[in-house]
């Protein structure tokens, strides 16, 4: 028989909850590194019934269930890159910055999701200050909305200023860089991204997409930045090339369901269908 050959892939690792109805977490996660062509792996944290109007139970894993996934994923096939998603608990938490560090897993993207777009709290007060203290101290870049920013910045955010000085005081923290995201803002400042890296402070900007089919790009972008990580890329060039996937699969997006459909992660396949359809 012929030799079959291992395959030398990047791999990359989703540390997240699962969506059941697959346009956020996990499933968001996973999708967005097959199209980046990267091997995609996971620990999942917690199980959620969800839909495209929202989330009517969490489940949790055990800490220790948590940290047995990283260590079965690193111990054998390994990783290039990392990201955090919904954590849910201190313990989760807490288990998650040991395997880190244990493992010694490099290009974490720390998607500190802490809050909801439309501002609602999804953890509590010890799992806040675990997160900043102890979890973006060991990021490459940390991905805040406007909320979570407020948060962590302990500063309210209404303007690009504020952006602009709540990622130079997120930066304190210990995260190598940090992006601020805009999609909560109001008016122009609508999508509008803020990066700091210690250095370079930076507006980014992308078009602005008009639909309500937002579901899950705060995870598809810390996916695609750890894709883009995976692939060899560097911080900076990571976030912007992300930047653009999601603006792109937000011109996809799926309008399913009652409420808010999720971004079209594979877009190119939904081209195909338009161009059959003519």
């Amino acid at each position: 028989m012929p030799e079959i050959k291992k395959s030398m892939i990047p791999v990359a690792m989703t540390i997240a909850g699962s969506d059941s109805g697959g346009g956020a977490g996990i499933q968001a996660d996973l999708r967005t590194f097959a199209f980046h062509c990267v091997h995609g792996t996971s620990a999942l944290t917690c199980v959620t019934a969800q839909n495209t109007l929202g989330v009517t139970r969490v489940d949790a894993l055990s800490a220790e269930s948590v940290a047995a996934q990283i260590q079965a994923v690193v111990g054998d096939i390994g990783v290039q890159a990392a990201k955090t998603g919904m954590l849910l608990n201190r313990e989760i938490m807490v288990a998650v910055a040991a395997q880190v560090q244990n493992l010694n897993i490099g290009n974490l993207v720390v998607d500190p999701v802490m809050v909801s777009r439309a501002g609602v709290k999804l953890i509590d007060e010890g799992a806040i200050a675990f997160l900043r203290d102890n979890l973006i101290p060991l990021a490459a870049v940390v991905t805040p909305n406007r909320f979570e920013a407020e948060i962590l910045s302990s500063r309210e955010i209404v303007s690009l200023d504020d952006m602009r000085s709540a990622a130079q005081e997120i930066y304190r923290s210990g995260a190598k860089a940090v992006l601020v995201k805009g999609g909560g803002m109001a008016g122009d400042l609508r999508g509008i991204d803020v990066w700091f890296d210690g250095t370079r402070l930076d507006v980014l900007k992308t078009e602005t997409v008009d639909t309500r089919n937002t579901h899950g790009t705060g995870c598809t972008l810390s996916a695609a930045i750890a894709a883009n990580l995976a692939l060899g890329k560097d911080l900076f060039t990571a976030v912007t090339l992300a930047k653009n996937y999601v603006t792109t699969a937000l011109k996809y997006a799926l309008d399913i369901g009652e409420g808010q459909g999720p971004v079209g992660h594979f877009f190119p396949l939904l081209r195909k269908e338009e161009v059959n359809s003519q």
